[in-house]
């Protein structure tokens, strides 16, 4: 076995244009698909934003419980994407489609066991932030019509798994910007036309993020044919998907956990930092999935490099893939604190909300090539299958960010300052703390397993 060099140390030129060529392949369309998926959250703020103030806070209570459910599950993609394309690169292609369906059968399975979870905990969960009287049953209207839905959220990260894995991001890009367009149309029918409110707001997105997740499984199902590879679970394969899954559900777990805790201390300033909250985090959840563009093609290239045992052209990706992610998150940050004025009006018309939410979308401007530089290193371990480090990774993080909280719920004052100091914590100390240890694990060698 060959023993790389510390990746941020190599010496010499450029990585071959033919790498700079895969990575923007993989990388725009995946920008496209990424950016498509937030517009859910983002559609449902500007439409829920007009109908009130509470509507908006029960909103942004619900969707980060629900994002919350649904984003644990992240390893769905994540493993198989890994697992897909490790194996794709070391030639074998059933394989690595057969591990594929292995865990779309975990996602529906898991997407079931979910459904049944939030409707039968969705209102001790909501009820235990303390939400104002009046957002509360903005709340949990949302999240008894959205909950249906998780079976198919699942299915379309576990299937997109599988496509990136092949280096195929065009196909879930195309997916994903149907489903966008359509989720703006269902949900101005249901909230507006049928006058359902944010209950229209979770039944539209939960009937869109089902009919994804139906077609990228016959997606995949067609390629699996094409391969003679059979559809039905496999006892080992279920088995073998949870196992390396579980590792990255950790991880995961730490970064909601630090989500919910910024929630908390939003709604314990009330219910303007509550609300400007959303708006800021509708942004940066936007903002960060374009960045993680470049974490998708890392996980798909790094991966097959590692199964290709190709150590020298992973050492070239890390390089310039973290140089793009600085730049990507300079570029994108000037835009978001230049635009912020710009960009609030289309979510509120209160002024209070308008004035906090602006403070914020300043602060994550400044702070995004941060941003960017995470998530590429992020990706890049996600790829290489070094899920045991990411979950100590994650817990180590989160008891870093939990003190900066505290401060914040304790001396911070409500509206626009309330705002500012809360995602200087998030943006700022969370995303620096993730920055020191994933880059000083990116800077060893361990993380370079070559081979399946």
């Amino acid at each position: 076995m060959n023993t790389p060099n510390p990746p941020h140390e190599v010496q010499g030129s450029q990585p071959p244009a033919p790498i700079h060529r895969q990575i923007l392949s993989l990388a725009l369309p995946a920008l496209g698909a990424l950016i498509a998926e937030p517009i859910f959250v983002l559609a449902d703020s500007a439409m829920v934003g007009h109908l009130g103030l509470h509507e908006l806070a029960g909103l942004s209570l619900a969707s980060t419980i629900l994002m919350t459910v649904v984003g644990l599950c992240v390893f769905l993609a994540y493993a198989t994407t890994a697992a897909t394309a490790r194996k794709a690169g070391a030639g074998d292609r059933p394989g690595a489609v057969r591990d594929g369906i292995d865990g779309m059968w975990l996602a529906l399975l898991l997407g079931l066991i979910l459904t049944a979870a939030l409707l039968a905990f969705g209102s001790p969960l909501a009820r235990a932030f303390n939400p104002d009287p009046l957002t509360l049953p903005h709340a949990l209207a949302y999240l008894r019509a959205s909950a249906p839905g998780i079976p198919g959220m699942l299915l379309v990260l576990a299937a997109t798994g599988v496509l990136r894995g092949l280096l195929d991001t065009k196909t879930p890009l195309i997916v994903a910007s149907i489903g966008a367009v359509a989720n703006i149309g269902a949900n101005a029918a249901l909230i507006y036309g049928l006058r359902m409110g944010v209950a229209g707001s979770g039944l539209g997105t939960a009937l869109v993020q089902t009919a994804m997740g139906l077609a990228l499984a016959t997606i995949v199902g067609i390629k699996a044919r094409k391969l003679g590879v059979t559809l039905g679970p496999r006892g080992t394969g279920l088995l073998a998907s949870t196992k390396s899954g579980v590792p990255l559900l950790i991880r995961t777990a730490a970064l909601r956990l630090a989500l919910l805790a910024t929630v908390a201390t939003a709604t314990a300033l009330g219910p303007v930092v509550l609300a400007s909250h959303q708006i800021v985090n509708s942004v940066w959840g936007l903002t960060a999935f374009a960045l993680d563009a470049l974490a998708i093609a890392a996980q798909a290239l790094v991966a097959q490099g590692l199964g290709a045992s190709d150590a020298d052209r992973v050492r070239s990706m890390l390089r310039i893939m973290v140089r793009w992610g600085l730049a990507a998150g300079a570029v994108i940050g000037i835009v978001i604190a230049a635009g912020a004025w710009l960009i609030v009006p289309l979510f509120t018309s209160s002024p209070e909300v308008r004035a906090a939410a602006v403070g914020g979308l300043i602060v994550i401007g400044i702070l995004m090539p941060l941003a960017g530089y995470v998530f590429v290193l992020d990706g890049v371990l996600i790829g290489a299958g070094d899920g045991r480090f990411l979950a100590w990774a994650g817990i180590l993080t989160l008891v870093a960010y939990l003190p900066a909280l505290w401060f914040v719920s304790r001396f911070a004052p409500g509206g626009t300052w309330g705002v500012i100091w809360l995602w200087i914590a998030m943006a700022g100390v969370f995303m620096a703390a993730r920055a020191v240890v994933l880059g000083l694990r990116s800077r060893g060698t361990a993380w370079m397993r070559l081979g399946i």
